[in-house]
Order: structure tokens, then sequence, then C-alpha cells
């Protein structure tokens, strides 16, 4: 595992396209080998509606990311063969008069029509009603920002033009934004989905911050997972040349000289005044810059979250972001963003509880995945479902002392009835990649609770960039999130995204480093589990430099809305200011 101190593990379960050839464009149905009992009628399947944008490659590419996540109906819902499924659950919108619960009070708007997504506007009928409700000031700034990716986003003049003056190296007129401009930020995501999901919710809250239009590069597969969460607009980065910088983004890393930390260490780039200010050497600003914001990333780098860069960098007209972190509390400690954000969040811990519910919707044969196994499964614990989710990064870990761990913290904060108890109507929800937990865990809970013990999938190991994999730990986020009570893994980007869509705070368990080996007879983390002051993600790399004092500074006394992560002792999250409400 390539985990450096600082960054984001993998803890997850683990395209684009160019212009148009529908001479050239085959649409023959496409299933994985690894698949070969899937049978489905492609005529029973109501994908028509493509980006404008996107070519022949891309359809193909997300034509087969939908079939793949499509199999994730059959492998978690056990129901054999799709054939059966009516027309009517993809072709027809249902009569339904949508309400404030179903657009999550005002978060979503009413343009996408019931079919295209139905997990957008069924969400809220699977989660109970969240009493955090997003601000006037948060949903005027997402309106406008969606207005901004219809104006600007690809397949319109706009686009194209900026997309010919980056490929010619021209950049910007000048170095001054003017109204009307349309300038872009790249999302580069990499590791596992729950990594990706956090990079793009960070990159979305910049990308409003700095008024630029968000395009993704998702990588292998998992564009195909979600809906379109933009009316009228694409947010998938299309295809590009080879010559072109967004020919192969997976290229950019800490050694690129487009970076800010290389562009700043030059000093050929970038002048400074005697007062500090920096600012471009010649009239007019690089046509990009690349930002590398991954764990491990050097001190320059990381001066991205001062007042004077990001003044510097406004005028570029393509920023590239590649990160595998949850940034958003450092954009609250950056000074020229921290009044805005505290405008748009009055409850810092709702940040992304917002962010996720607005973004991140699973496509119509994930979220089938999803509801086909929450209703046999746990719909019918009258009393609460406990959701536990399990990551071990040391393979020399014994798995008896994960396991007693957990049984130690359900006990001891009595999230499950002990053995003297009657049985109770509660359900249990284990996501892990062995089945061995899930099984210890239904011997000693399954006779006492009367809503068993559940697994929906145990993939063994982590698949990083494989769809049907991903569609997976998507599926599984979601159904946790469904959970009344949650027990996650320290360091865990799956659990932190499951936690923040369902608006509870989890009982964590410690782990070790992902980086540090497993030593024997080590100590087993005592206490067991704590209550996270927050369903906000941890921070795994901040940078604790003070721009203006020139010097490193205790983060978790700066901001009361700041304080250190309870499973990443140097990470920091974003917590309420006064009081626990969650």
């Amino acid at each position: 595992m390539d985990v450096m101190k600082g960054g984001s593990d993998d803890t997850t379960r683990g395209g684009g396209g160019g212009v148009s050839d529908k001479r050239r464009c085959s649409w023959a149905p496409m299933f994985p080998p690894a698949l070969p009992e899937l049978r489905l009628e492609a005529g029973k399947w109501g994908w028509r509606r493509w980006p404008s944008s996107s070519g022949c490659a891309a359809k193909r590419a997300l034509l087969l990311a939908v079939c793949v996540a499509a199999a994730v109906v059959v492998l978690l819902a056990g129901a054999g063969s799709l054939d059966g499924l009516p027309d009517s659950l993809f072709f027809h919108d249902a009569q339904v008069n949508l309400t404030a619960d179903h657009l999550l009070d005002g978060l979503l708007t009413a343009e996408f029509s019931y079919r295209s997504c139905r997990s957008r506007y069924e969400f809220a009928s699977y989660h109970k009603r969240s009493s955090h409700k997003p601000s006037p000031y948060l949903l005027s700034k997402l309106r406008k920002q969606e207005a901004l990716q219809k104006r600007c986003g690809p397949g319109t003049a706009a686009h194209k033009a900026a997309l010919r003056r980056l490929e010619s190296g021209e950049g910007a007129a000048t170095g001054r934004v003017e109204d009307g401009d349309c300038r872009y930020l790249v999302s580069i995501g990499f590791r596992g989905l729950g990594n990706r999901m956090l990079a793009v919710a960070s990159a979305f809250l910049y990308a409003v911050l700095t008024e630029r239009v968000l395009l993704v590069h998702w990588g292998k597969g998992a564009a195909g997972l979600f809906c379109e969460p933009f009316p009228g607009a694409t947010w998938l980065l299309p295809r590009a040349g080879k010559r072109s910088p967004l020919g192969n983004l997976d290229r950019y890393d800490g050694e690129s000289k487009e970076s800010l930390g290389n562009i700043l260490q030059s000093g050929a780039v970038v002048g400074a005044s005697a007062d500090g200010n920096v600012s471009w050497a010649s009239p007019r600003p690089p046509p990009y810059v690349y930002l590398h914001l991954a764990g491990g990333y050097g001190f320059h780098d990381k001066l991205f979250y001062c007042g004077e860069h990001q003044r510097l960098l406004r005028g570029v007209p393509w920023l590239l972001m590649r990160t595998d972190s949850y940034l958003v509390p450092g954009l609250f400690l950056t000074p020229p963003f921290r009044g805005e954000l505290e405008a748009m969040f009055p409850e810092k811990d709702a940040t992304f509880h917002h962010l996720g519910r607005y973004l991140f919707h699973p496509s119509n044969a994930v979220w089938r995945a999803v509801t086909s196994y929450h209703r046999p499964n746990l719909a019918g614990a009258s009393r609460r479902v406990v959701g536990i989710q399990i990551r071990v990064f040391q393979k020399k870990q014994p798995p008896r002392q994960v396991l007693d761990q957990l049984l130690s913290c359900v006990r001891g904060e009595r999230l499950l009835p002990d053995q003297v108890a009657a049985a109770t109507n509660d359900a249990v929800l284990v996501t892990s990649l062995s089945p061995w937990y899930h099984e210890r865990i239904r011997a000693e809970y399954g006779g006492r609770v009367a809503g068993g013990v559940h697994q929906p999938s145990h993939e063994g190991e982590q698949r990083w960039g494989d769809a049907a994999h991903d569609a997976k730990a998507l599926a599984e986020m979601y159904l946790l999130s469904t959970c009344d009570v949650l027990v996650t893994s320290g360091f865990s980007t799956f659990g932190y995204v499951a936690q923040g869509l369902a608006g509870r705070r989890p009982w964590v368990m410690p782990r070790p480093s992902p980086w540090e080996e497993w030593a024997e007879g080590q100590a087993p983390a005592e206490p067991p589990c704590r209550r996270a002051p927050s369903v906000e993600p941890c921070f795994h790399s901040p940078s604790y430099y003070d721009c203006a004092a020139r010097r490193d500074v205790e983060l978790d006394k700066v901001a009361p809305y700041i304080r250190r992560c309870v499973d990443v002792s140097w990470g920091i999250q974003l917590v309420n200011e006064s009081s626990t409400r969650w």
C-alpha cells in the first residue's frame, strides 16, 4: 500500500468523451467476463440521456460501468436475473408530488425527471429527516454554480474556446478575472471510491468558492456509478488528446514542474515583493497550474492554503487538483474563504452532510441494489439498525483481536442487547471485506436481534479501479447510511462517507496507522471505541503553517470549530462551535 504519513489511506471497499460520431458507435450489450451468469435485455434499460459532449468511447465506458453496476442488484439482493423487472421501473415517471423532503429542503432542484435518477428523490424516504437545514446562502450559491456549469460546461461554445486556448498554451488574455469569464477546476481522484468521493466534494466546494466550473476525472468505472448532479450540464471531463494538458491526468504527481509547489520553488514564474505578496512574473498567468494536494505533499504545495497564493491562482484559467483527502477543514482555515464558508455553513459540522447529499446520487442500477437489499433485510427492524463497518489495514493483526475490540465497544456502549436481555427487534448490518467477522457476530448476536445479522458482500480484498467492486462499495455506503447507529473503523474514508450521508455521529474504533506494521503482542486499543464529536470526515493531511505568522501553529486552537480527529491524532475535523446536536 502506497501510503505516506499525513496522507489519506485508501479505506473504501473498493471518463470523458470526445466528439460524437454516431456512425462508429456500437450499442451492443457489454457484459464483464467475470459475470457470465448475468442476463440483461438491453431494451429494458432506459439509459437514454447522454451528455451532449460525450463521444463513442465515453459512451461505451459509461455503458459498461452501468451494466457492471446493474450486476450488483443480483449480487446483493440475490434476485437471480433482472430480466423480470418491469419496464415501468425505469421508463415511466412515477406520479410523485415533490416535497421539501424529496428535495432535501432545497438542496436539490426539481429539474430532473424522476426516472432519470430515482435515488435523487427517494433518498429521503430511506433516511430519518435531518434536523440540519441548508442555509439560504448555501442554496443561492448552489443555484449560481448550476447556472455556471450550464453556461460554461462541456458542449458549450465557452468551453470549446477555453479548451482551444489551453491546448495552444495561450492561457488568459490578462491576469484579471472579468465578469462572465469561464474558468475551470479539474478534480483528479485516485485510490478507492471513498477517497475519490471526498476529493470530489472538496473540489466542488473550492469550485463554488472560486467561481469555477467543476469537471471530474473519476478514473476507471466510477463515472457510471453516479447520476449527474447539475441540471442541463455534465460534470464529466471530456476526453482530451494526448498532447493536451488534460490528456493524461494520472501522470501528475509531486514532481510535476507544473505544480504550484514547484512553480513557487523555481522562482522563475512567480515574484515576491518586500511585503510578502506574490505575483506572476509575466503579464499573463500560465494557462494552467497543477495543485498537488495528496498525502505527503511538500511545504510549498501546502501554500495553497495561504491567502496571497489564492489571489495568485485566481487568474489562472485551468486548475488541476489531485487529492485523496477531505480538504474542507483546510479551506475553512484559508483567510479569503473563511467568511463565505461561515455564511454558507452556519452549522460547520453539517458541511459534508449537505455537500454529499447534493452531489452523490447513485445510478438507477446501484440504487436498485440498495433498495432491493434494504427492504427484505433491514426495513423490518422496528427498533433500530446497527451498522458495523470493519476495515483492517495490517494483515498481521489477529482477526480475533479486531473482533474483541468491536464486541467490547458494542457491549460497553450498550449498542446491542447483552446476553441476559430478551430478543429485541434490532437488525445488524456488517460491511467488511472478510466474511469471518459477520459469521462471528451472527453467532454472538443472531439469537438476540430479531432482525438478523446481515452482510451484503465480502470481496476478500480491495480492487482499485474495478467497476463492479466500486458499485458494491457505493451500495454498501448507502446501506450503512440508512442505519440508526454506526460503529466504524478509524482512518476509513468508507466510514466517513456513510456517516456524513446519514448525519450520524459514529462510535469510532481506533486503529494502528495504516503504514505501521503490526507488532506481535501489541496492546489492544483502550477504550475500544470513542464517540466522534462530529459527522464530518477527518482531514488526514492538513497544513499546520500559519501564512500570516510565518510559522506552524496548533490548528485546533485557531478556530472554535476545528478539532483534532478521534482516529487520526494529527488530523483535523469540523465540529459544532457550541454543543453536540447530532
